[in-house]
């Protein structure tokens, strides 16, 4: 018998149906001629808890840190011991296996922990699925790997593992001990991705109440020229007094030269004119879809997440989302007409776009070279019943379908135009853009473009109309949103100073992964760091207290890039990870002599932020709920969950 042990059961059922032979039920599997399949629930197993390793680390004291496990142990997650019960009986009928978790290197960790956990010594085959329509099944079932290859993405995975749950483990529970020693009655969570992450928003919010604005003045003009109006905008010189971006900080030499200007002629002194072509954006990884699902239909990260798996596992609309790639697979490119002409033609307004496709325009989007282990979200090929759907649903749908739609369209092609005149000896400056030709635009946005400049002609003249100064004032950073908050993460190297972990932040995508954003901000709303204010995220004063008493190393990004770098190493080049978590356990060590219970009570008794009266509560009944517990909940904080730890 060949076992097949998928990820999850939506995956055990799409691979039987692709199966030959009729599928029959039993506990826990399906069984279709000569093979079973059966499933995880996405992890079956976790980082056993330190009491596993020592009884008295069940009780949190600052003189057991760091703790350190000389032989890694892994137990089974509260509701996994039946499906763990099953697989077990079933290996024991098999001669073959196959390792069919998600194509990623959590996906590669969770199907083969429990291999290894349950004693299999035979062979083991991959199989790597990213689409769940039957024909696409049968094409990665005729085309398995040996397992053996995926070797090295397995102990990356696994390294990853334990890294997070040492870091975990041991801050956060010298965080909390030092916290009570504070005053603050509650678990102090510390993680590697989520603590980084809060740090982002501490920081913002200290930009924006630190924030001191100053007025400034701008001075526009109107002018006749041969082929119409346009308003232009005063350069003032560098004798004027202007800020470090050029804007003028007193009003006086502004409404000196408005009161002169009316009726003034002036020269077209400069014009540049530049055409360009954009092509369509990318199709979506999930990251870059939470952004825009979040600014056009006002989701959360979340939401977005479990739209996505609801149209990829119940309806089988789309490819397999938690992907961090833009780019699809060249053999796609073929059956792309068919693909969309079958999920858009149910739908008025994708029938719409459909129609302006022209299918024999091949994008960028279909690059081999860019594509790993994922390719970017697309349609399935099933109809997209709108009515089936909900409008969440629906509209992520959309915003997928159209992102593959665009890739068929002429490219959007502009000319640019700067026009700078001369008047009374000072200069005006006018932009403008004209569309050319719109291509995919309109499948983006239906608003009105700014009015391009009317015909000009370099050294031509012009005559002032009106003329008026606008007083302004410099306004704070935008608090962040899920929105900006995720292409924050996705573009974390923004933030970080040093070339070398810019560059290393940037080949790794990022803070976090595409499966773990929406699931960071949500643990950091629920453990009381983050507040929503509408849509906006803002810091509690219990997430600012927490970043001000912590290393600042701790609370920025840089130390995920360096692991990052480590984790690629044994990834793709078959590194060894011992030296790797020997390092993480000499960096432990030294943040431990960092936690102070004085500094944390200095950090709560000053800090400033919002305090939802929902999250001051619910934090004590945690801390009071571990201490009963003797911290084993706690304990948990740093322990490998679906899709990996933060």
């Amino acid at each position: 018998m060949r076992l097949i042990i998928a990820e999850k059961p939506s995956l055990a059922r799409a691979i039987a149906e692709a199966l030959p032979g009729a599928p029959r039920k039993q506990e826990g599997a399906i069984a279709v001629g000569d093979s079973v399949v059966t499933w995880c629930l996405g992890h079956l197993l976790e980082q056993a808890p330190p009491d596993a390793y020592d009884p008295a680390l069940k009780q949190w004291r600052l003189d057991s840190l760091p703790i350190l496990p000389a032989r890694w142990k892994l137990t089974p997650r509260p509701r996994a011991r039946g499906q763990l019960a099953v697989i077990r009986g079933l290996l024991k009928a098999a001669r073959e296996v196959v390792h069919a978790g998600d194509p990623d290197r959590e996906g590669q960790l969770l199907v083969q922990e429990v291999i290894e956990h349950l004693g299999w010594k035979g062979p083991v085959a991959r199989l790597l699925v990213s689409d769940l329509n039957r024909p696409a099944v049968q094409r990665a079932l005729a085309r398995l790997e040996n397992n053996a290859r995926y070797q090295p993405l397995f102990r990356a995975a696994e390294s990853r593992a334990r890294a997070d749950w040492l870091y975990g483990i041991n801050l956060t529970r010298a965080w909390t001990l030092t916290g009570r020693q504070a005053g603050h009655d509650g678990v102090l969570s510390v993680g590697r991705v989520q603590t980084p992450v809060l740090g982002l928003v501490v920081r913002r919010d200290a930009e924006i109440r630190d924030f001191t604005p100053h007025p400034f003045f701008v001075l526009w003009a109107d002018l006749a020229v041969a082929g119409g109006t346009l308003r232009a905008w005063w350069a003032p010189g560098e004798g004027q007094p202007l800020d470090d971006q050029g804007r003028l900080l007193a009003r006086e030499p502004a409404a000196l030269l408005a009161e002169r200007l009316p009726g003034a002629e002036g020269r077209l002194t400069r014009l540049e004119t530049q055409n360009r072509r954009q092509a369509a954006p990318l199709p979506y990884s999930l990251s870059a879809l939470q952004v825009d699902a979040a600014r056009r239909h006002g989701l959360s990260a979340k939401a977005v997440l479990d739209t996505c798996q609801t149209l990829y596992e119940r309806h089988q609309l789309i490819t397999y989302p938690r992907s961090d790639c833009r780019y699809l697979p060249e053999e796609h490119f073929a059956a792309a007409r068919a693909t969309l002409e079958g999920a858009c033609r149910a739908d008025g307004t994708l029938r719409q776009w459909l129609n302006g496709a022209d299918f024999s325009r091949r994008s960028r989007a279909w690059n081999d070279k860019q594509v790993g282990a994922h390719h970017a979200l697309a349609p399935t090929g099933r109809p997209m019943d709108p009515a089936r759907l909900s409008a969440s649903e629906a509209n992520v749908f959309r915003l997928i379908a159209r992102n593959v739609l665009a890739q068929f369209y002429p490219p959007l092609a502009t000319r640019e135009v700067k026009a700078e005149f001369t008047i009374l000896d000072e200069a005006f400056r006018a932009r403008g853009q004209e569309i050319r030709e719109a291509g995919w635009k309109p499948l983006f946005t239906t608003r009105d473009e700014a009015p391009p400049l009317p015909p000009l002609t370099e050294g031509e003249t012009c005559r002032v109309g009106e003329a008026g100064v606008e007083d302004r004032e410099t306004r704070p950073p935008e608090p962040f949103n899920d929105a900006s908050l995720i292409k924050a993460m996705m573009n974390i190297a923004r933030y970080v100073e040093d070339p070398a972990v810019r560059r290393t932040l940037r080949e790794h995508d990022g803070l976090g992964t595409e499966a773990t954003r929406a699931g960071i901000l949500e643990t950091l709303e629920s453990r009381g760091y983050l507040v929503r204010q509408g849509k906006s995220l803002r810091a509690t004063r219990l997430g600012s207290a927490l970043i001000a008493s912590l290393p600042e190393a701790v609370s920025r990004p840089e130390r995920t890039a360096l692991w990052e770098q480590r984790l690629a190493a044994i990834a793709e080049e078959g590194a060894d990870p011992a030296p790797f978590l020997d390092d993480l356990i000499g960096d432990l060590q030294r943040l431990l002599t960092s936690a102070d219970a004085g500094r944390l009570r200095q950090a709560l008794a000053t800090a400033q932020g919002e305090t939802p009266a929902a999250a001051r509560p619910s934090a004590r009944r945690r801390g009071s709920a571990s201490r009963r517990r003797g911290g084993a909940g706690a304990g948990k904080v740093g322990t490998s969950r679906k899709r990996g730890r933060s």
